[in-house]
């Protein structure tokens, strides 16, 4: 930027500062920002225009920049906050620096906006490539934690293990089930898995070719697979579609699943109620004889 126009901005930062708050004021009634406290807007915006001087008056481009977008990011703010807001100050920016002369040529009008222009936009593709990287980075470890929890294997008892399956199954996430599934059952010594399609919207046929493969790998290092939630409709669905389910048990629910896991695991539920009243009448009987 023009040294002589550089330093008339940053002698009259504070009046541009505030023309630019006043802007972004105006808009804020008719964008996503009505919704942010007055106070977040307000620090935010002051940290903004803070890291745009902090730019051009050390030269280049600042770790202030890098800092500030992620800060964004972790604030869920859209990306273009920056945008329209480095453009509204760029537009205040000229204004101001017009305002200044008496009159105003062509030549120097075309040297404002240059000089401008070579000031702001290295900023606006900073902090753009900044914001992205940073929004990437999150969306990569959101979707690492989301492949682990759509696929748990769950231990509820010794040699038993239910792994719960919600949402759609695409091919994608069935290969995520198979490596849960085989890794889950030697590390928990299953006996039995209970794979529960409660939650499961629509079994087609590739939905159970995806889990034939997973029972029958289960099957193959020595453990029994149960299939348990399958709701009226979605046995109509497999009848129709011819598919054979014969090869495992299945079940309508998870606790008749469970009651036949404890079976295959040479256990079962025994009730106390009997035994409790029992001991309690005994317990009467012998307070009446005292």
């Amino acid at each position: 930027m023009d040294r002589k126009l550089k330093d008339l901005v940053i002698e009259n930062s504070d009046t541009i500062v505030q023309m630019w708050l006043e802007e972004i004021a105006k808009n804020r009634q008719n964008d996503y920002t009505s919704t942010i406290s007055e106070e977040l807007f307000e620090s935010t915006n002051r940290e903004f225009v803070n890291v745009i001087f902090s730019s051009v008056e050390k030269q280049g481009i600042t770790t202030e920049l890098e800092d500030f977008s992620e800060r964004l990011v972790n604030l869920g703010w859209p990306l273009s906050y920056l945008t329209d807001g480095l453009q509204s100050f760029r537009r205040v920016t000229i204004n101001f620096i017009l305002s200044e002369q008496d009159q105003v040529g062509t030549e120097y009008f075309s040297e404002v906006l240059q000089a401008v222009d070579d000031w702001v936009d290295p900023i606006i593709n900073k902090l753009v490539n900044e914001y992205s990287g940073s929004w990437e980075h999150i969306v990569s470890l959101q979707r690492v934690a989301l492949q682990e929890l759509s696929a748990p294997l769950i231990p509820v008892m010794e040699n038993i293990t239910v792994m719960p399956l919600i949402g759609t199954i695409d091919t994608e996430r069935a290969k995520l089930i198979m490596e849960n599934l085989l890794d889950g059952v030697i590390k928990h010594n299953a006996e039995v898995v209970l794979i529960d399609i409660t939650g499961v919207p629509v079994v087609d046929t590739m939905v159970a070719h995806h889990i034939i493969q997973a029972a029958e790998a289960v099957r193959l290092i020595g453990s029994t697979c149960i299939l348990v939630g399958i709701r009226p409709e979605i046995a109509q669905t497999i009848v129709n579609l011819g598919i054979d389910l014969g090869k495992f048990p299945t079940k309508s629910s998870l606790r008749k699943g469970f009651q036949s896991a404890l079976e295959l695991t040479n256990r079962k539920i025994v009730s106390t109620r009997n035994s409790h009243e029992n001991d309690i009448e005994e317990l009467v009987d012998s307070l009446d004889r005292e």
